[in-house]
């Protein structure tokens, strides 16, 4: 449908719809991921649930009209809570055709997606970009998608003299009209996504943004709400490397050392607005290196602090990280896991680092690690993280990863506690007799002396040490720190809850997850079950230690699936063979530690797992196990 065809239908009342998934795609620096956030934003508010979920491109500047080049922002918009991106998209605006012919042939659009499509390129001055505009355009019609032919150049230029500053936020009203969202809303939105921008700016990104929500009210044939519940309690709006400041934050932690890297590095922006104002400091190091022995420095002096990296960076950080275990100095370390190995896919999600941070290291180096399942849980792990780290003289490793980094959700507003603060420095005079490394014999553990308290004078070191802090190379004193070292996780692991099986207490499959696919599976399994499926789910939050009864739940189902955005090799390759598979990294963890026949099925393809691909894999699974049977 060209534009012309489309300002002849007649306009249509509003369809309810429980959800819906909606795509902004365009070339890099054209603001589609501003509108996408903006988006959600403005749904949140009006009561609907909300997952955002960015569309960024490999390279800072990718070739403008390139197919690998998409940028912008997928949202996912339900009547009720929302865990997860969904599946497949309904309605997309691009702003080229070729930006959205990867989107295509990623096979991200639904069967019949509604296309929004920017029409300035069919009248376009240069003779290959109009043929190439013209034969996308007949293939995807003929491939079944409904396009429709929007002058988006042409309308912003009735407010603005430079289209490509304005697109987005007029694609915004037109969003805005067909979810029948507030146009006032949107327009309080676009003050505060521009609110470093003068007046007159923000005046006339609000012109856009009405006059796409008044030429959509005109000219499309469809519109739809989406029924939204109003919270009871306060909500908030932000991904999950917003969350993470936020836990920073509120942890009471003051020093947050880094080195930018992809996907974690809007963590420290966040915390450069406004760590000052409550006496933290954002220190940006030379290097991955020098920004772990800064934190380590900090954390010595006598509060924890935190570094933020990614994988590269976690692999550079590792040695200071054996300081720190051997040391036993409190450290908290985030790791916004990416795609890899070496440089790999620094703008896609893959949970590949877990095997990294439980077992990467010189010598046996014990730490905690913990991955949040959620844009709230991010928050939370954090505070969760500086007290354990503090009690335990520990390092604590957040593992999230770039698919909660990006997404955007809305949560209930915390209500801060006093307790979630580290607790002030104790000067407090030593003890006579007391010994830096005084480990108690049942859980490892023991007081730490900081610089500044009276009696507590001693050498702190990476090599092997007795309790006294002095360098001792004997088998039996270097056996005692490995001991109580490694107690202190076990001590840890006394103290942890049981994860609630998420279904059924027992069936025929349970799924196995961790980190960012928690609301994907949950989706699959409640999917499942409404077909009468016996299955279950589990997600873990503590990797190490793991909870105790574990094992129990594992033994109450007949098969274990982990499902998981990493590695594993396929059984249906000729070669791959049980000898010789290698399995993603969860399941290999349960496989050692239970003993029981855990199985894998895992995606690296650089997105988050969608709840429609875990269900055929799951019925596929299912069906093969009956016919075993029979």
């Amino acid at each position: 449908m060209n534009a012309t065809a489309a300002a002849a239908v007649p306009h249509r009342a509003a369809v309810d719809i429980q959800q819906h998934i909606v795509e902004i795609v365009s070339d890099s620096g054209e603001g589609a991921q501003r509108c996408g956030q903006s988006l959600g934003s403005i749904a949140a508010r009006m009561g609907n649930g909300v997952w955002t979920t960015e569309i960024i491109p490999a390279e800072i500047q990718p070739p403008a009209r390139s197919i690998a080049g998409a940028s912008g922002n997928r949202i996912r918009l339900g009547s009720t809570s929302v865990t997860n991106g969904g599946d497949e998209t309904d309605l997309v605006v691009a702003f080229n055709e070729q930006v959205l012919l990867g989107r295509v042939r990623e096979g991200e659009l639904k069967p019949g997606c509604v296309i929004l499509l920017e029409s300035m390129w069919r009248e376009h001055r240069d003779a290959g970009i109009r043929a190439a505009y013209a034969e996308t355009y007949e293939r995807l019609v003929n491939d079944g998608f409904r396009v429709i032919e929007i002058p988006m150049e042409r309308e912003c230029l009735k407010i603005v003299s430079d289209a490509r500053k304005g697109k987005n936020m007029w694609a915004l009203g037109m969003l805005c009209c067909i979810y029948s969202l507030d146009v006032a809303l949107g327009c309080e939105q676009v003050a505060v996504a521009l609110k470093k921008k003068s007046a007159k700016v923000i005046e006339a990104n609000q012109k856009l943004l009405q006059a796409g929500f008044a030429w959509a009210e005109e000219n499309l044939d469809f519109k739809y709400r989406i029924p939204a519940i109003k919270a009871t309690e306060p909500q908030v709006v932000v991904n999950g490397n917003t969350a993470l400041a936020l836990g920073v934050l509120a942890s009471g932690m003051e020093i947050c050392a880094m080195y930018p890297i992809t996907p974690a590095t809007s963590v420290s922006h966040y915390l450069s607005d406004v760590f000052e104002r409550v006496g933290g400091l954002v220190h940006q190091a030379e290097d991955e290196i020098a920004a772990a022995a800064f934190t380590i420095g900090a954390s010595y002096a006598g509060k924890c602090a935190v570094t933020v990296t990614s994988g590269p960076g976690y692999s550079l950080k590792q040695e200071a990280i054996g300081l720190a275990v051997m040391a036993e100095i409190p450290m908290v370390v985030i790791n916004v896991q990416r795609g890899g190995p070496s440089t790999g896919q620094p703008t896609k999600v893959e949970q590949g680092d877990l095997l990294t941070v439980i077992y990467g290291s010189h010598g046996d180096a014990p730490k905690v690690v913990i991955a949040p399942s959620g844009i709230e849980d991010c928050f939370y792990s954090v505070i969760t993280a500086r007290k354990i780290a503090e009690t335990f003289n520990m390092v604590v490793v957040v593992l999230s990863d770039s698919s909660l980094a990006t997404a955007q959700t809305q949560f209930p507003r915390p209500q801060f506690d006093e307790e979630w603060q580290a607790p002030p420095v104790d000067q407090s005079p030593v003890p006579a007799g007391a010994k830096p490394y005084d480990w108690d014999e049942f859980t490892g553990l023991f007081q730490r002396m900081v610089p500044g308290q009276p009696g507590g004078m001693h050498t702190i070191t990476g090599l092997a040490h007795d309790r006294n802090s002095r360098v001792a190379y004997d088998p039996a004193t270097n056996e005692e720190g490995l001991r109580h070292r490694s107690l202190k996780l076990a001590a840890l692991q006394q103290t942890l809850t049981t994860p609630a099986v998420f279904g059924g207490p027992e069936g025929d499959l349970l799924l196995v997850g961790w980190g960012s696919t928690r609301g994907a599976i949950e989706e699959a399994v409640t999917r499942l079950q409404a077909e009468g499926r016996s299955v279950s789910s589990l997600h873990l939050t503590f990797l190490q230690p793991m909870p105790s009864g574990i094992g129990e739940i594992l033994r109450r189902f007949k098969h274990v699936v982990t499902i998981e955005n990493n590695w594993s090799d396929r059984l249906s390759d000729d070669i791959i063979n049980h000898d010789n598979r290698r399995y993603s990294a969860l399941a290999w963890m349960l496989r050692g530690r239970y003993l029981v026949n855990v199985d894998c099925w895992s995606e690296s393809r650089g997105r988050p797992i969608k709840p429609v691909d875990i269900c055929n894999e799951v019925r596929t699974r299912l069906e093969k196990m009956r016919g075993t049977r029979a």
